[in-house]
């Protein structure tokens, strides 16, 4: 089992910067590609970033591309997503989720948390 809490989101304006925290407690963390997700009201759940198990991979919504960027700390089993340059559109539930390895799921997940950008 991986256990997974975030921190970090809150309300800020557009333009504004924020900095997600998840950390994972249970299994030996470097074996685990991350992700976030967020799910905005109305809307399907996607996928805004993720960082190989390896550490060498990443992906990045095209929404957040050059805004976002997901890092992680192994010594603190400890993932981020930096997101500058905020939008109101970046409004949603953040939530992160652990995948083992190479698995085509994540099958681990944190309860979330809310990021609102005002206009």
């Amino acid at each position: 089992q991986v256990q997974l809490v975030e921190s970090g989101g809150g309300l800020v304006q557009a333009g504004d910067s924020l900095r997600l925290s998840c950390a994972a407690s249970g299994r030996t963390f470097s074996n685990y590609g991350m992700g976030w997700f967020r799910q905005a009201p109305g809307k399907k759940r996607e996928l805004v970033a993720a960082l190989a198990w390896t550490g060498i991979n990443t992906y990045y919504t095209d929404a957040v591309k050059g805004r976002f960027l997901i890092s992680r700390d192994t010594a603190k089993n400890t993932v981020h997503l930096q997101m500058n340059s905020l939008k109101p559109e970046d409004t949603a539930v953040y939530t992160c989720a652990a995948r083992y390895r190479d698995s085509s799921e994540y099958n681990y997940w944190g309860q979330g948390t809310q990021v609102t950008v005002s206009s």
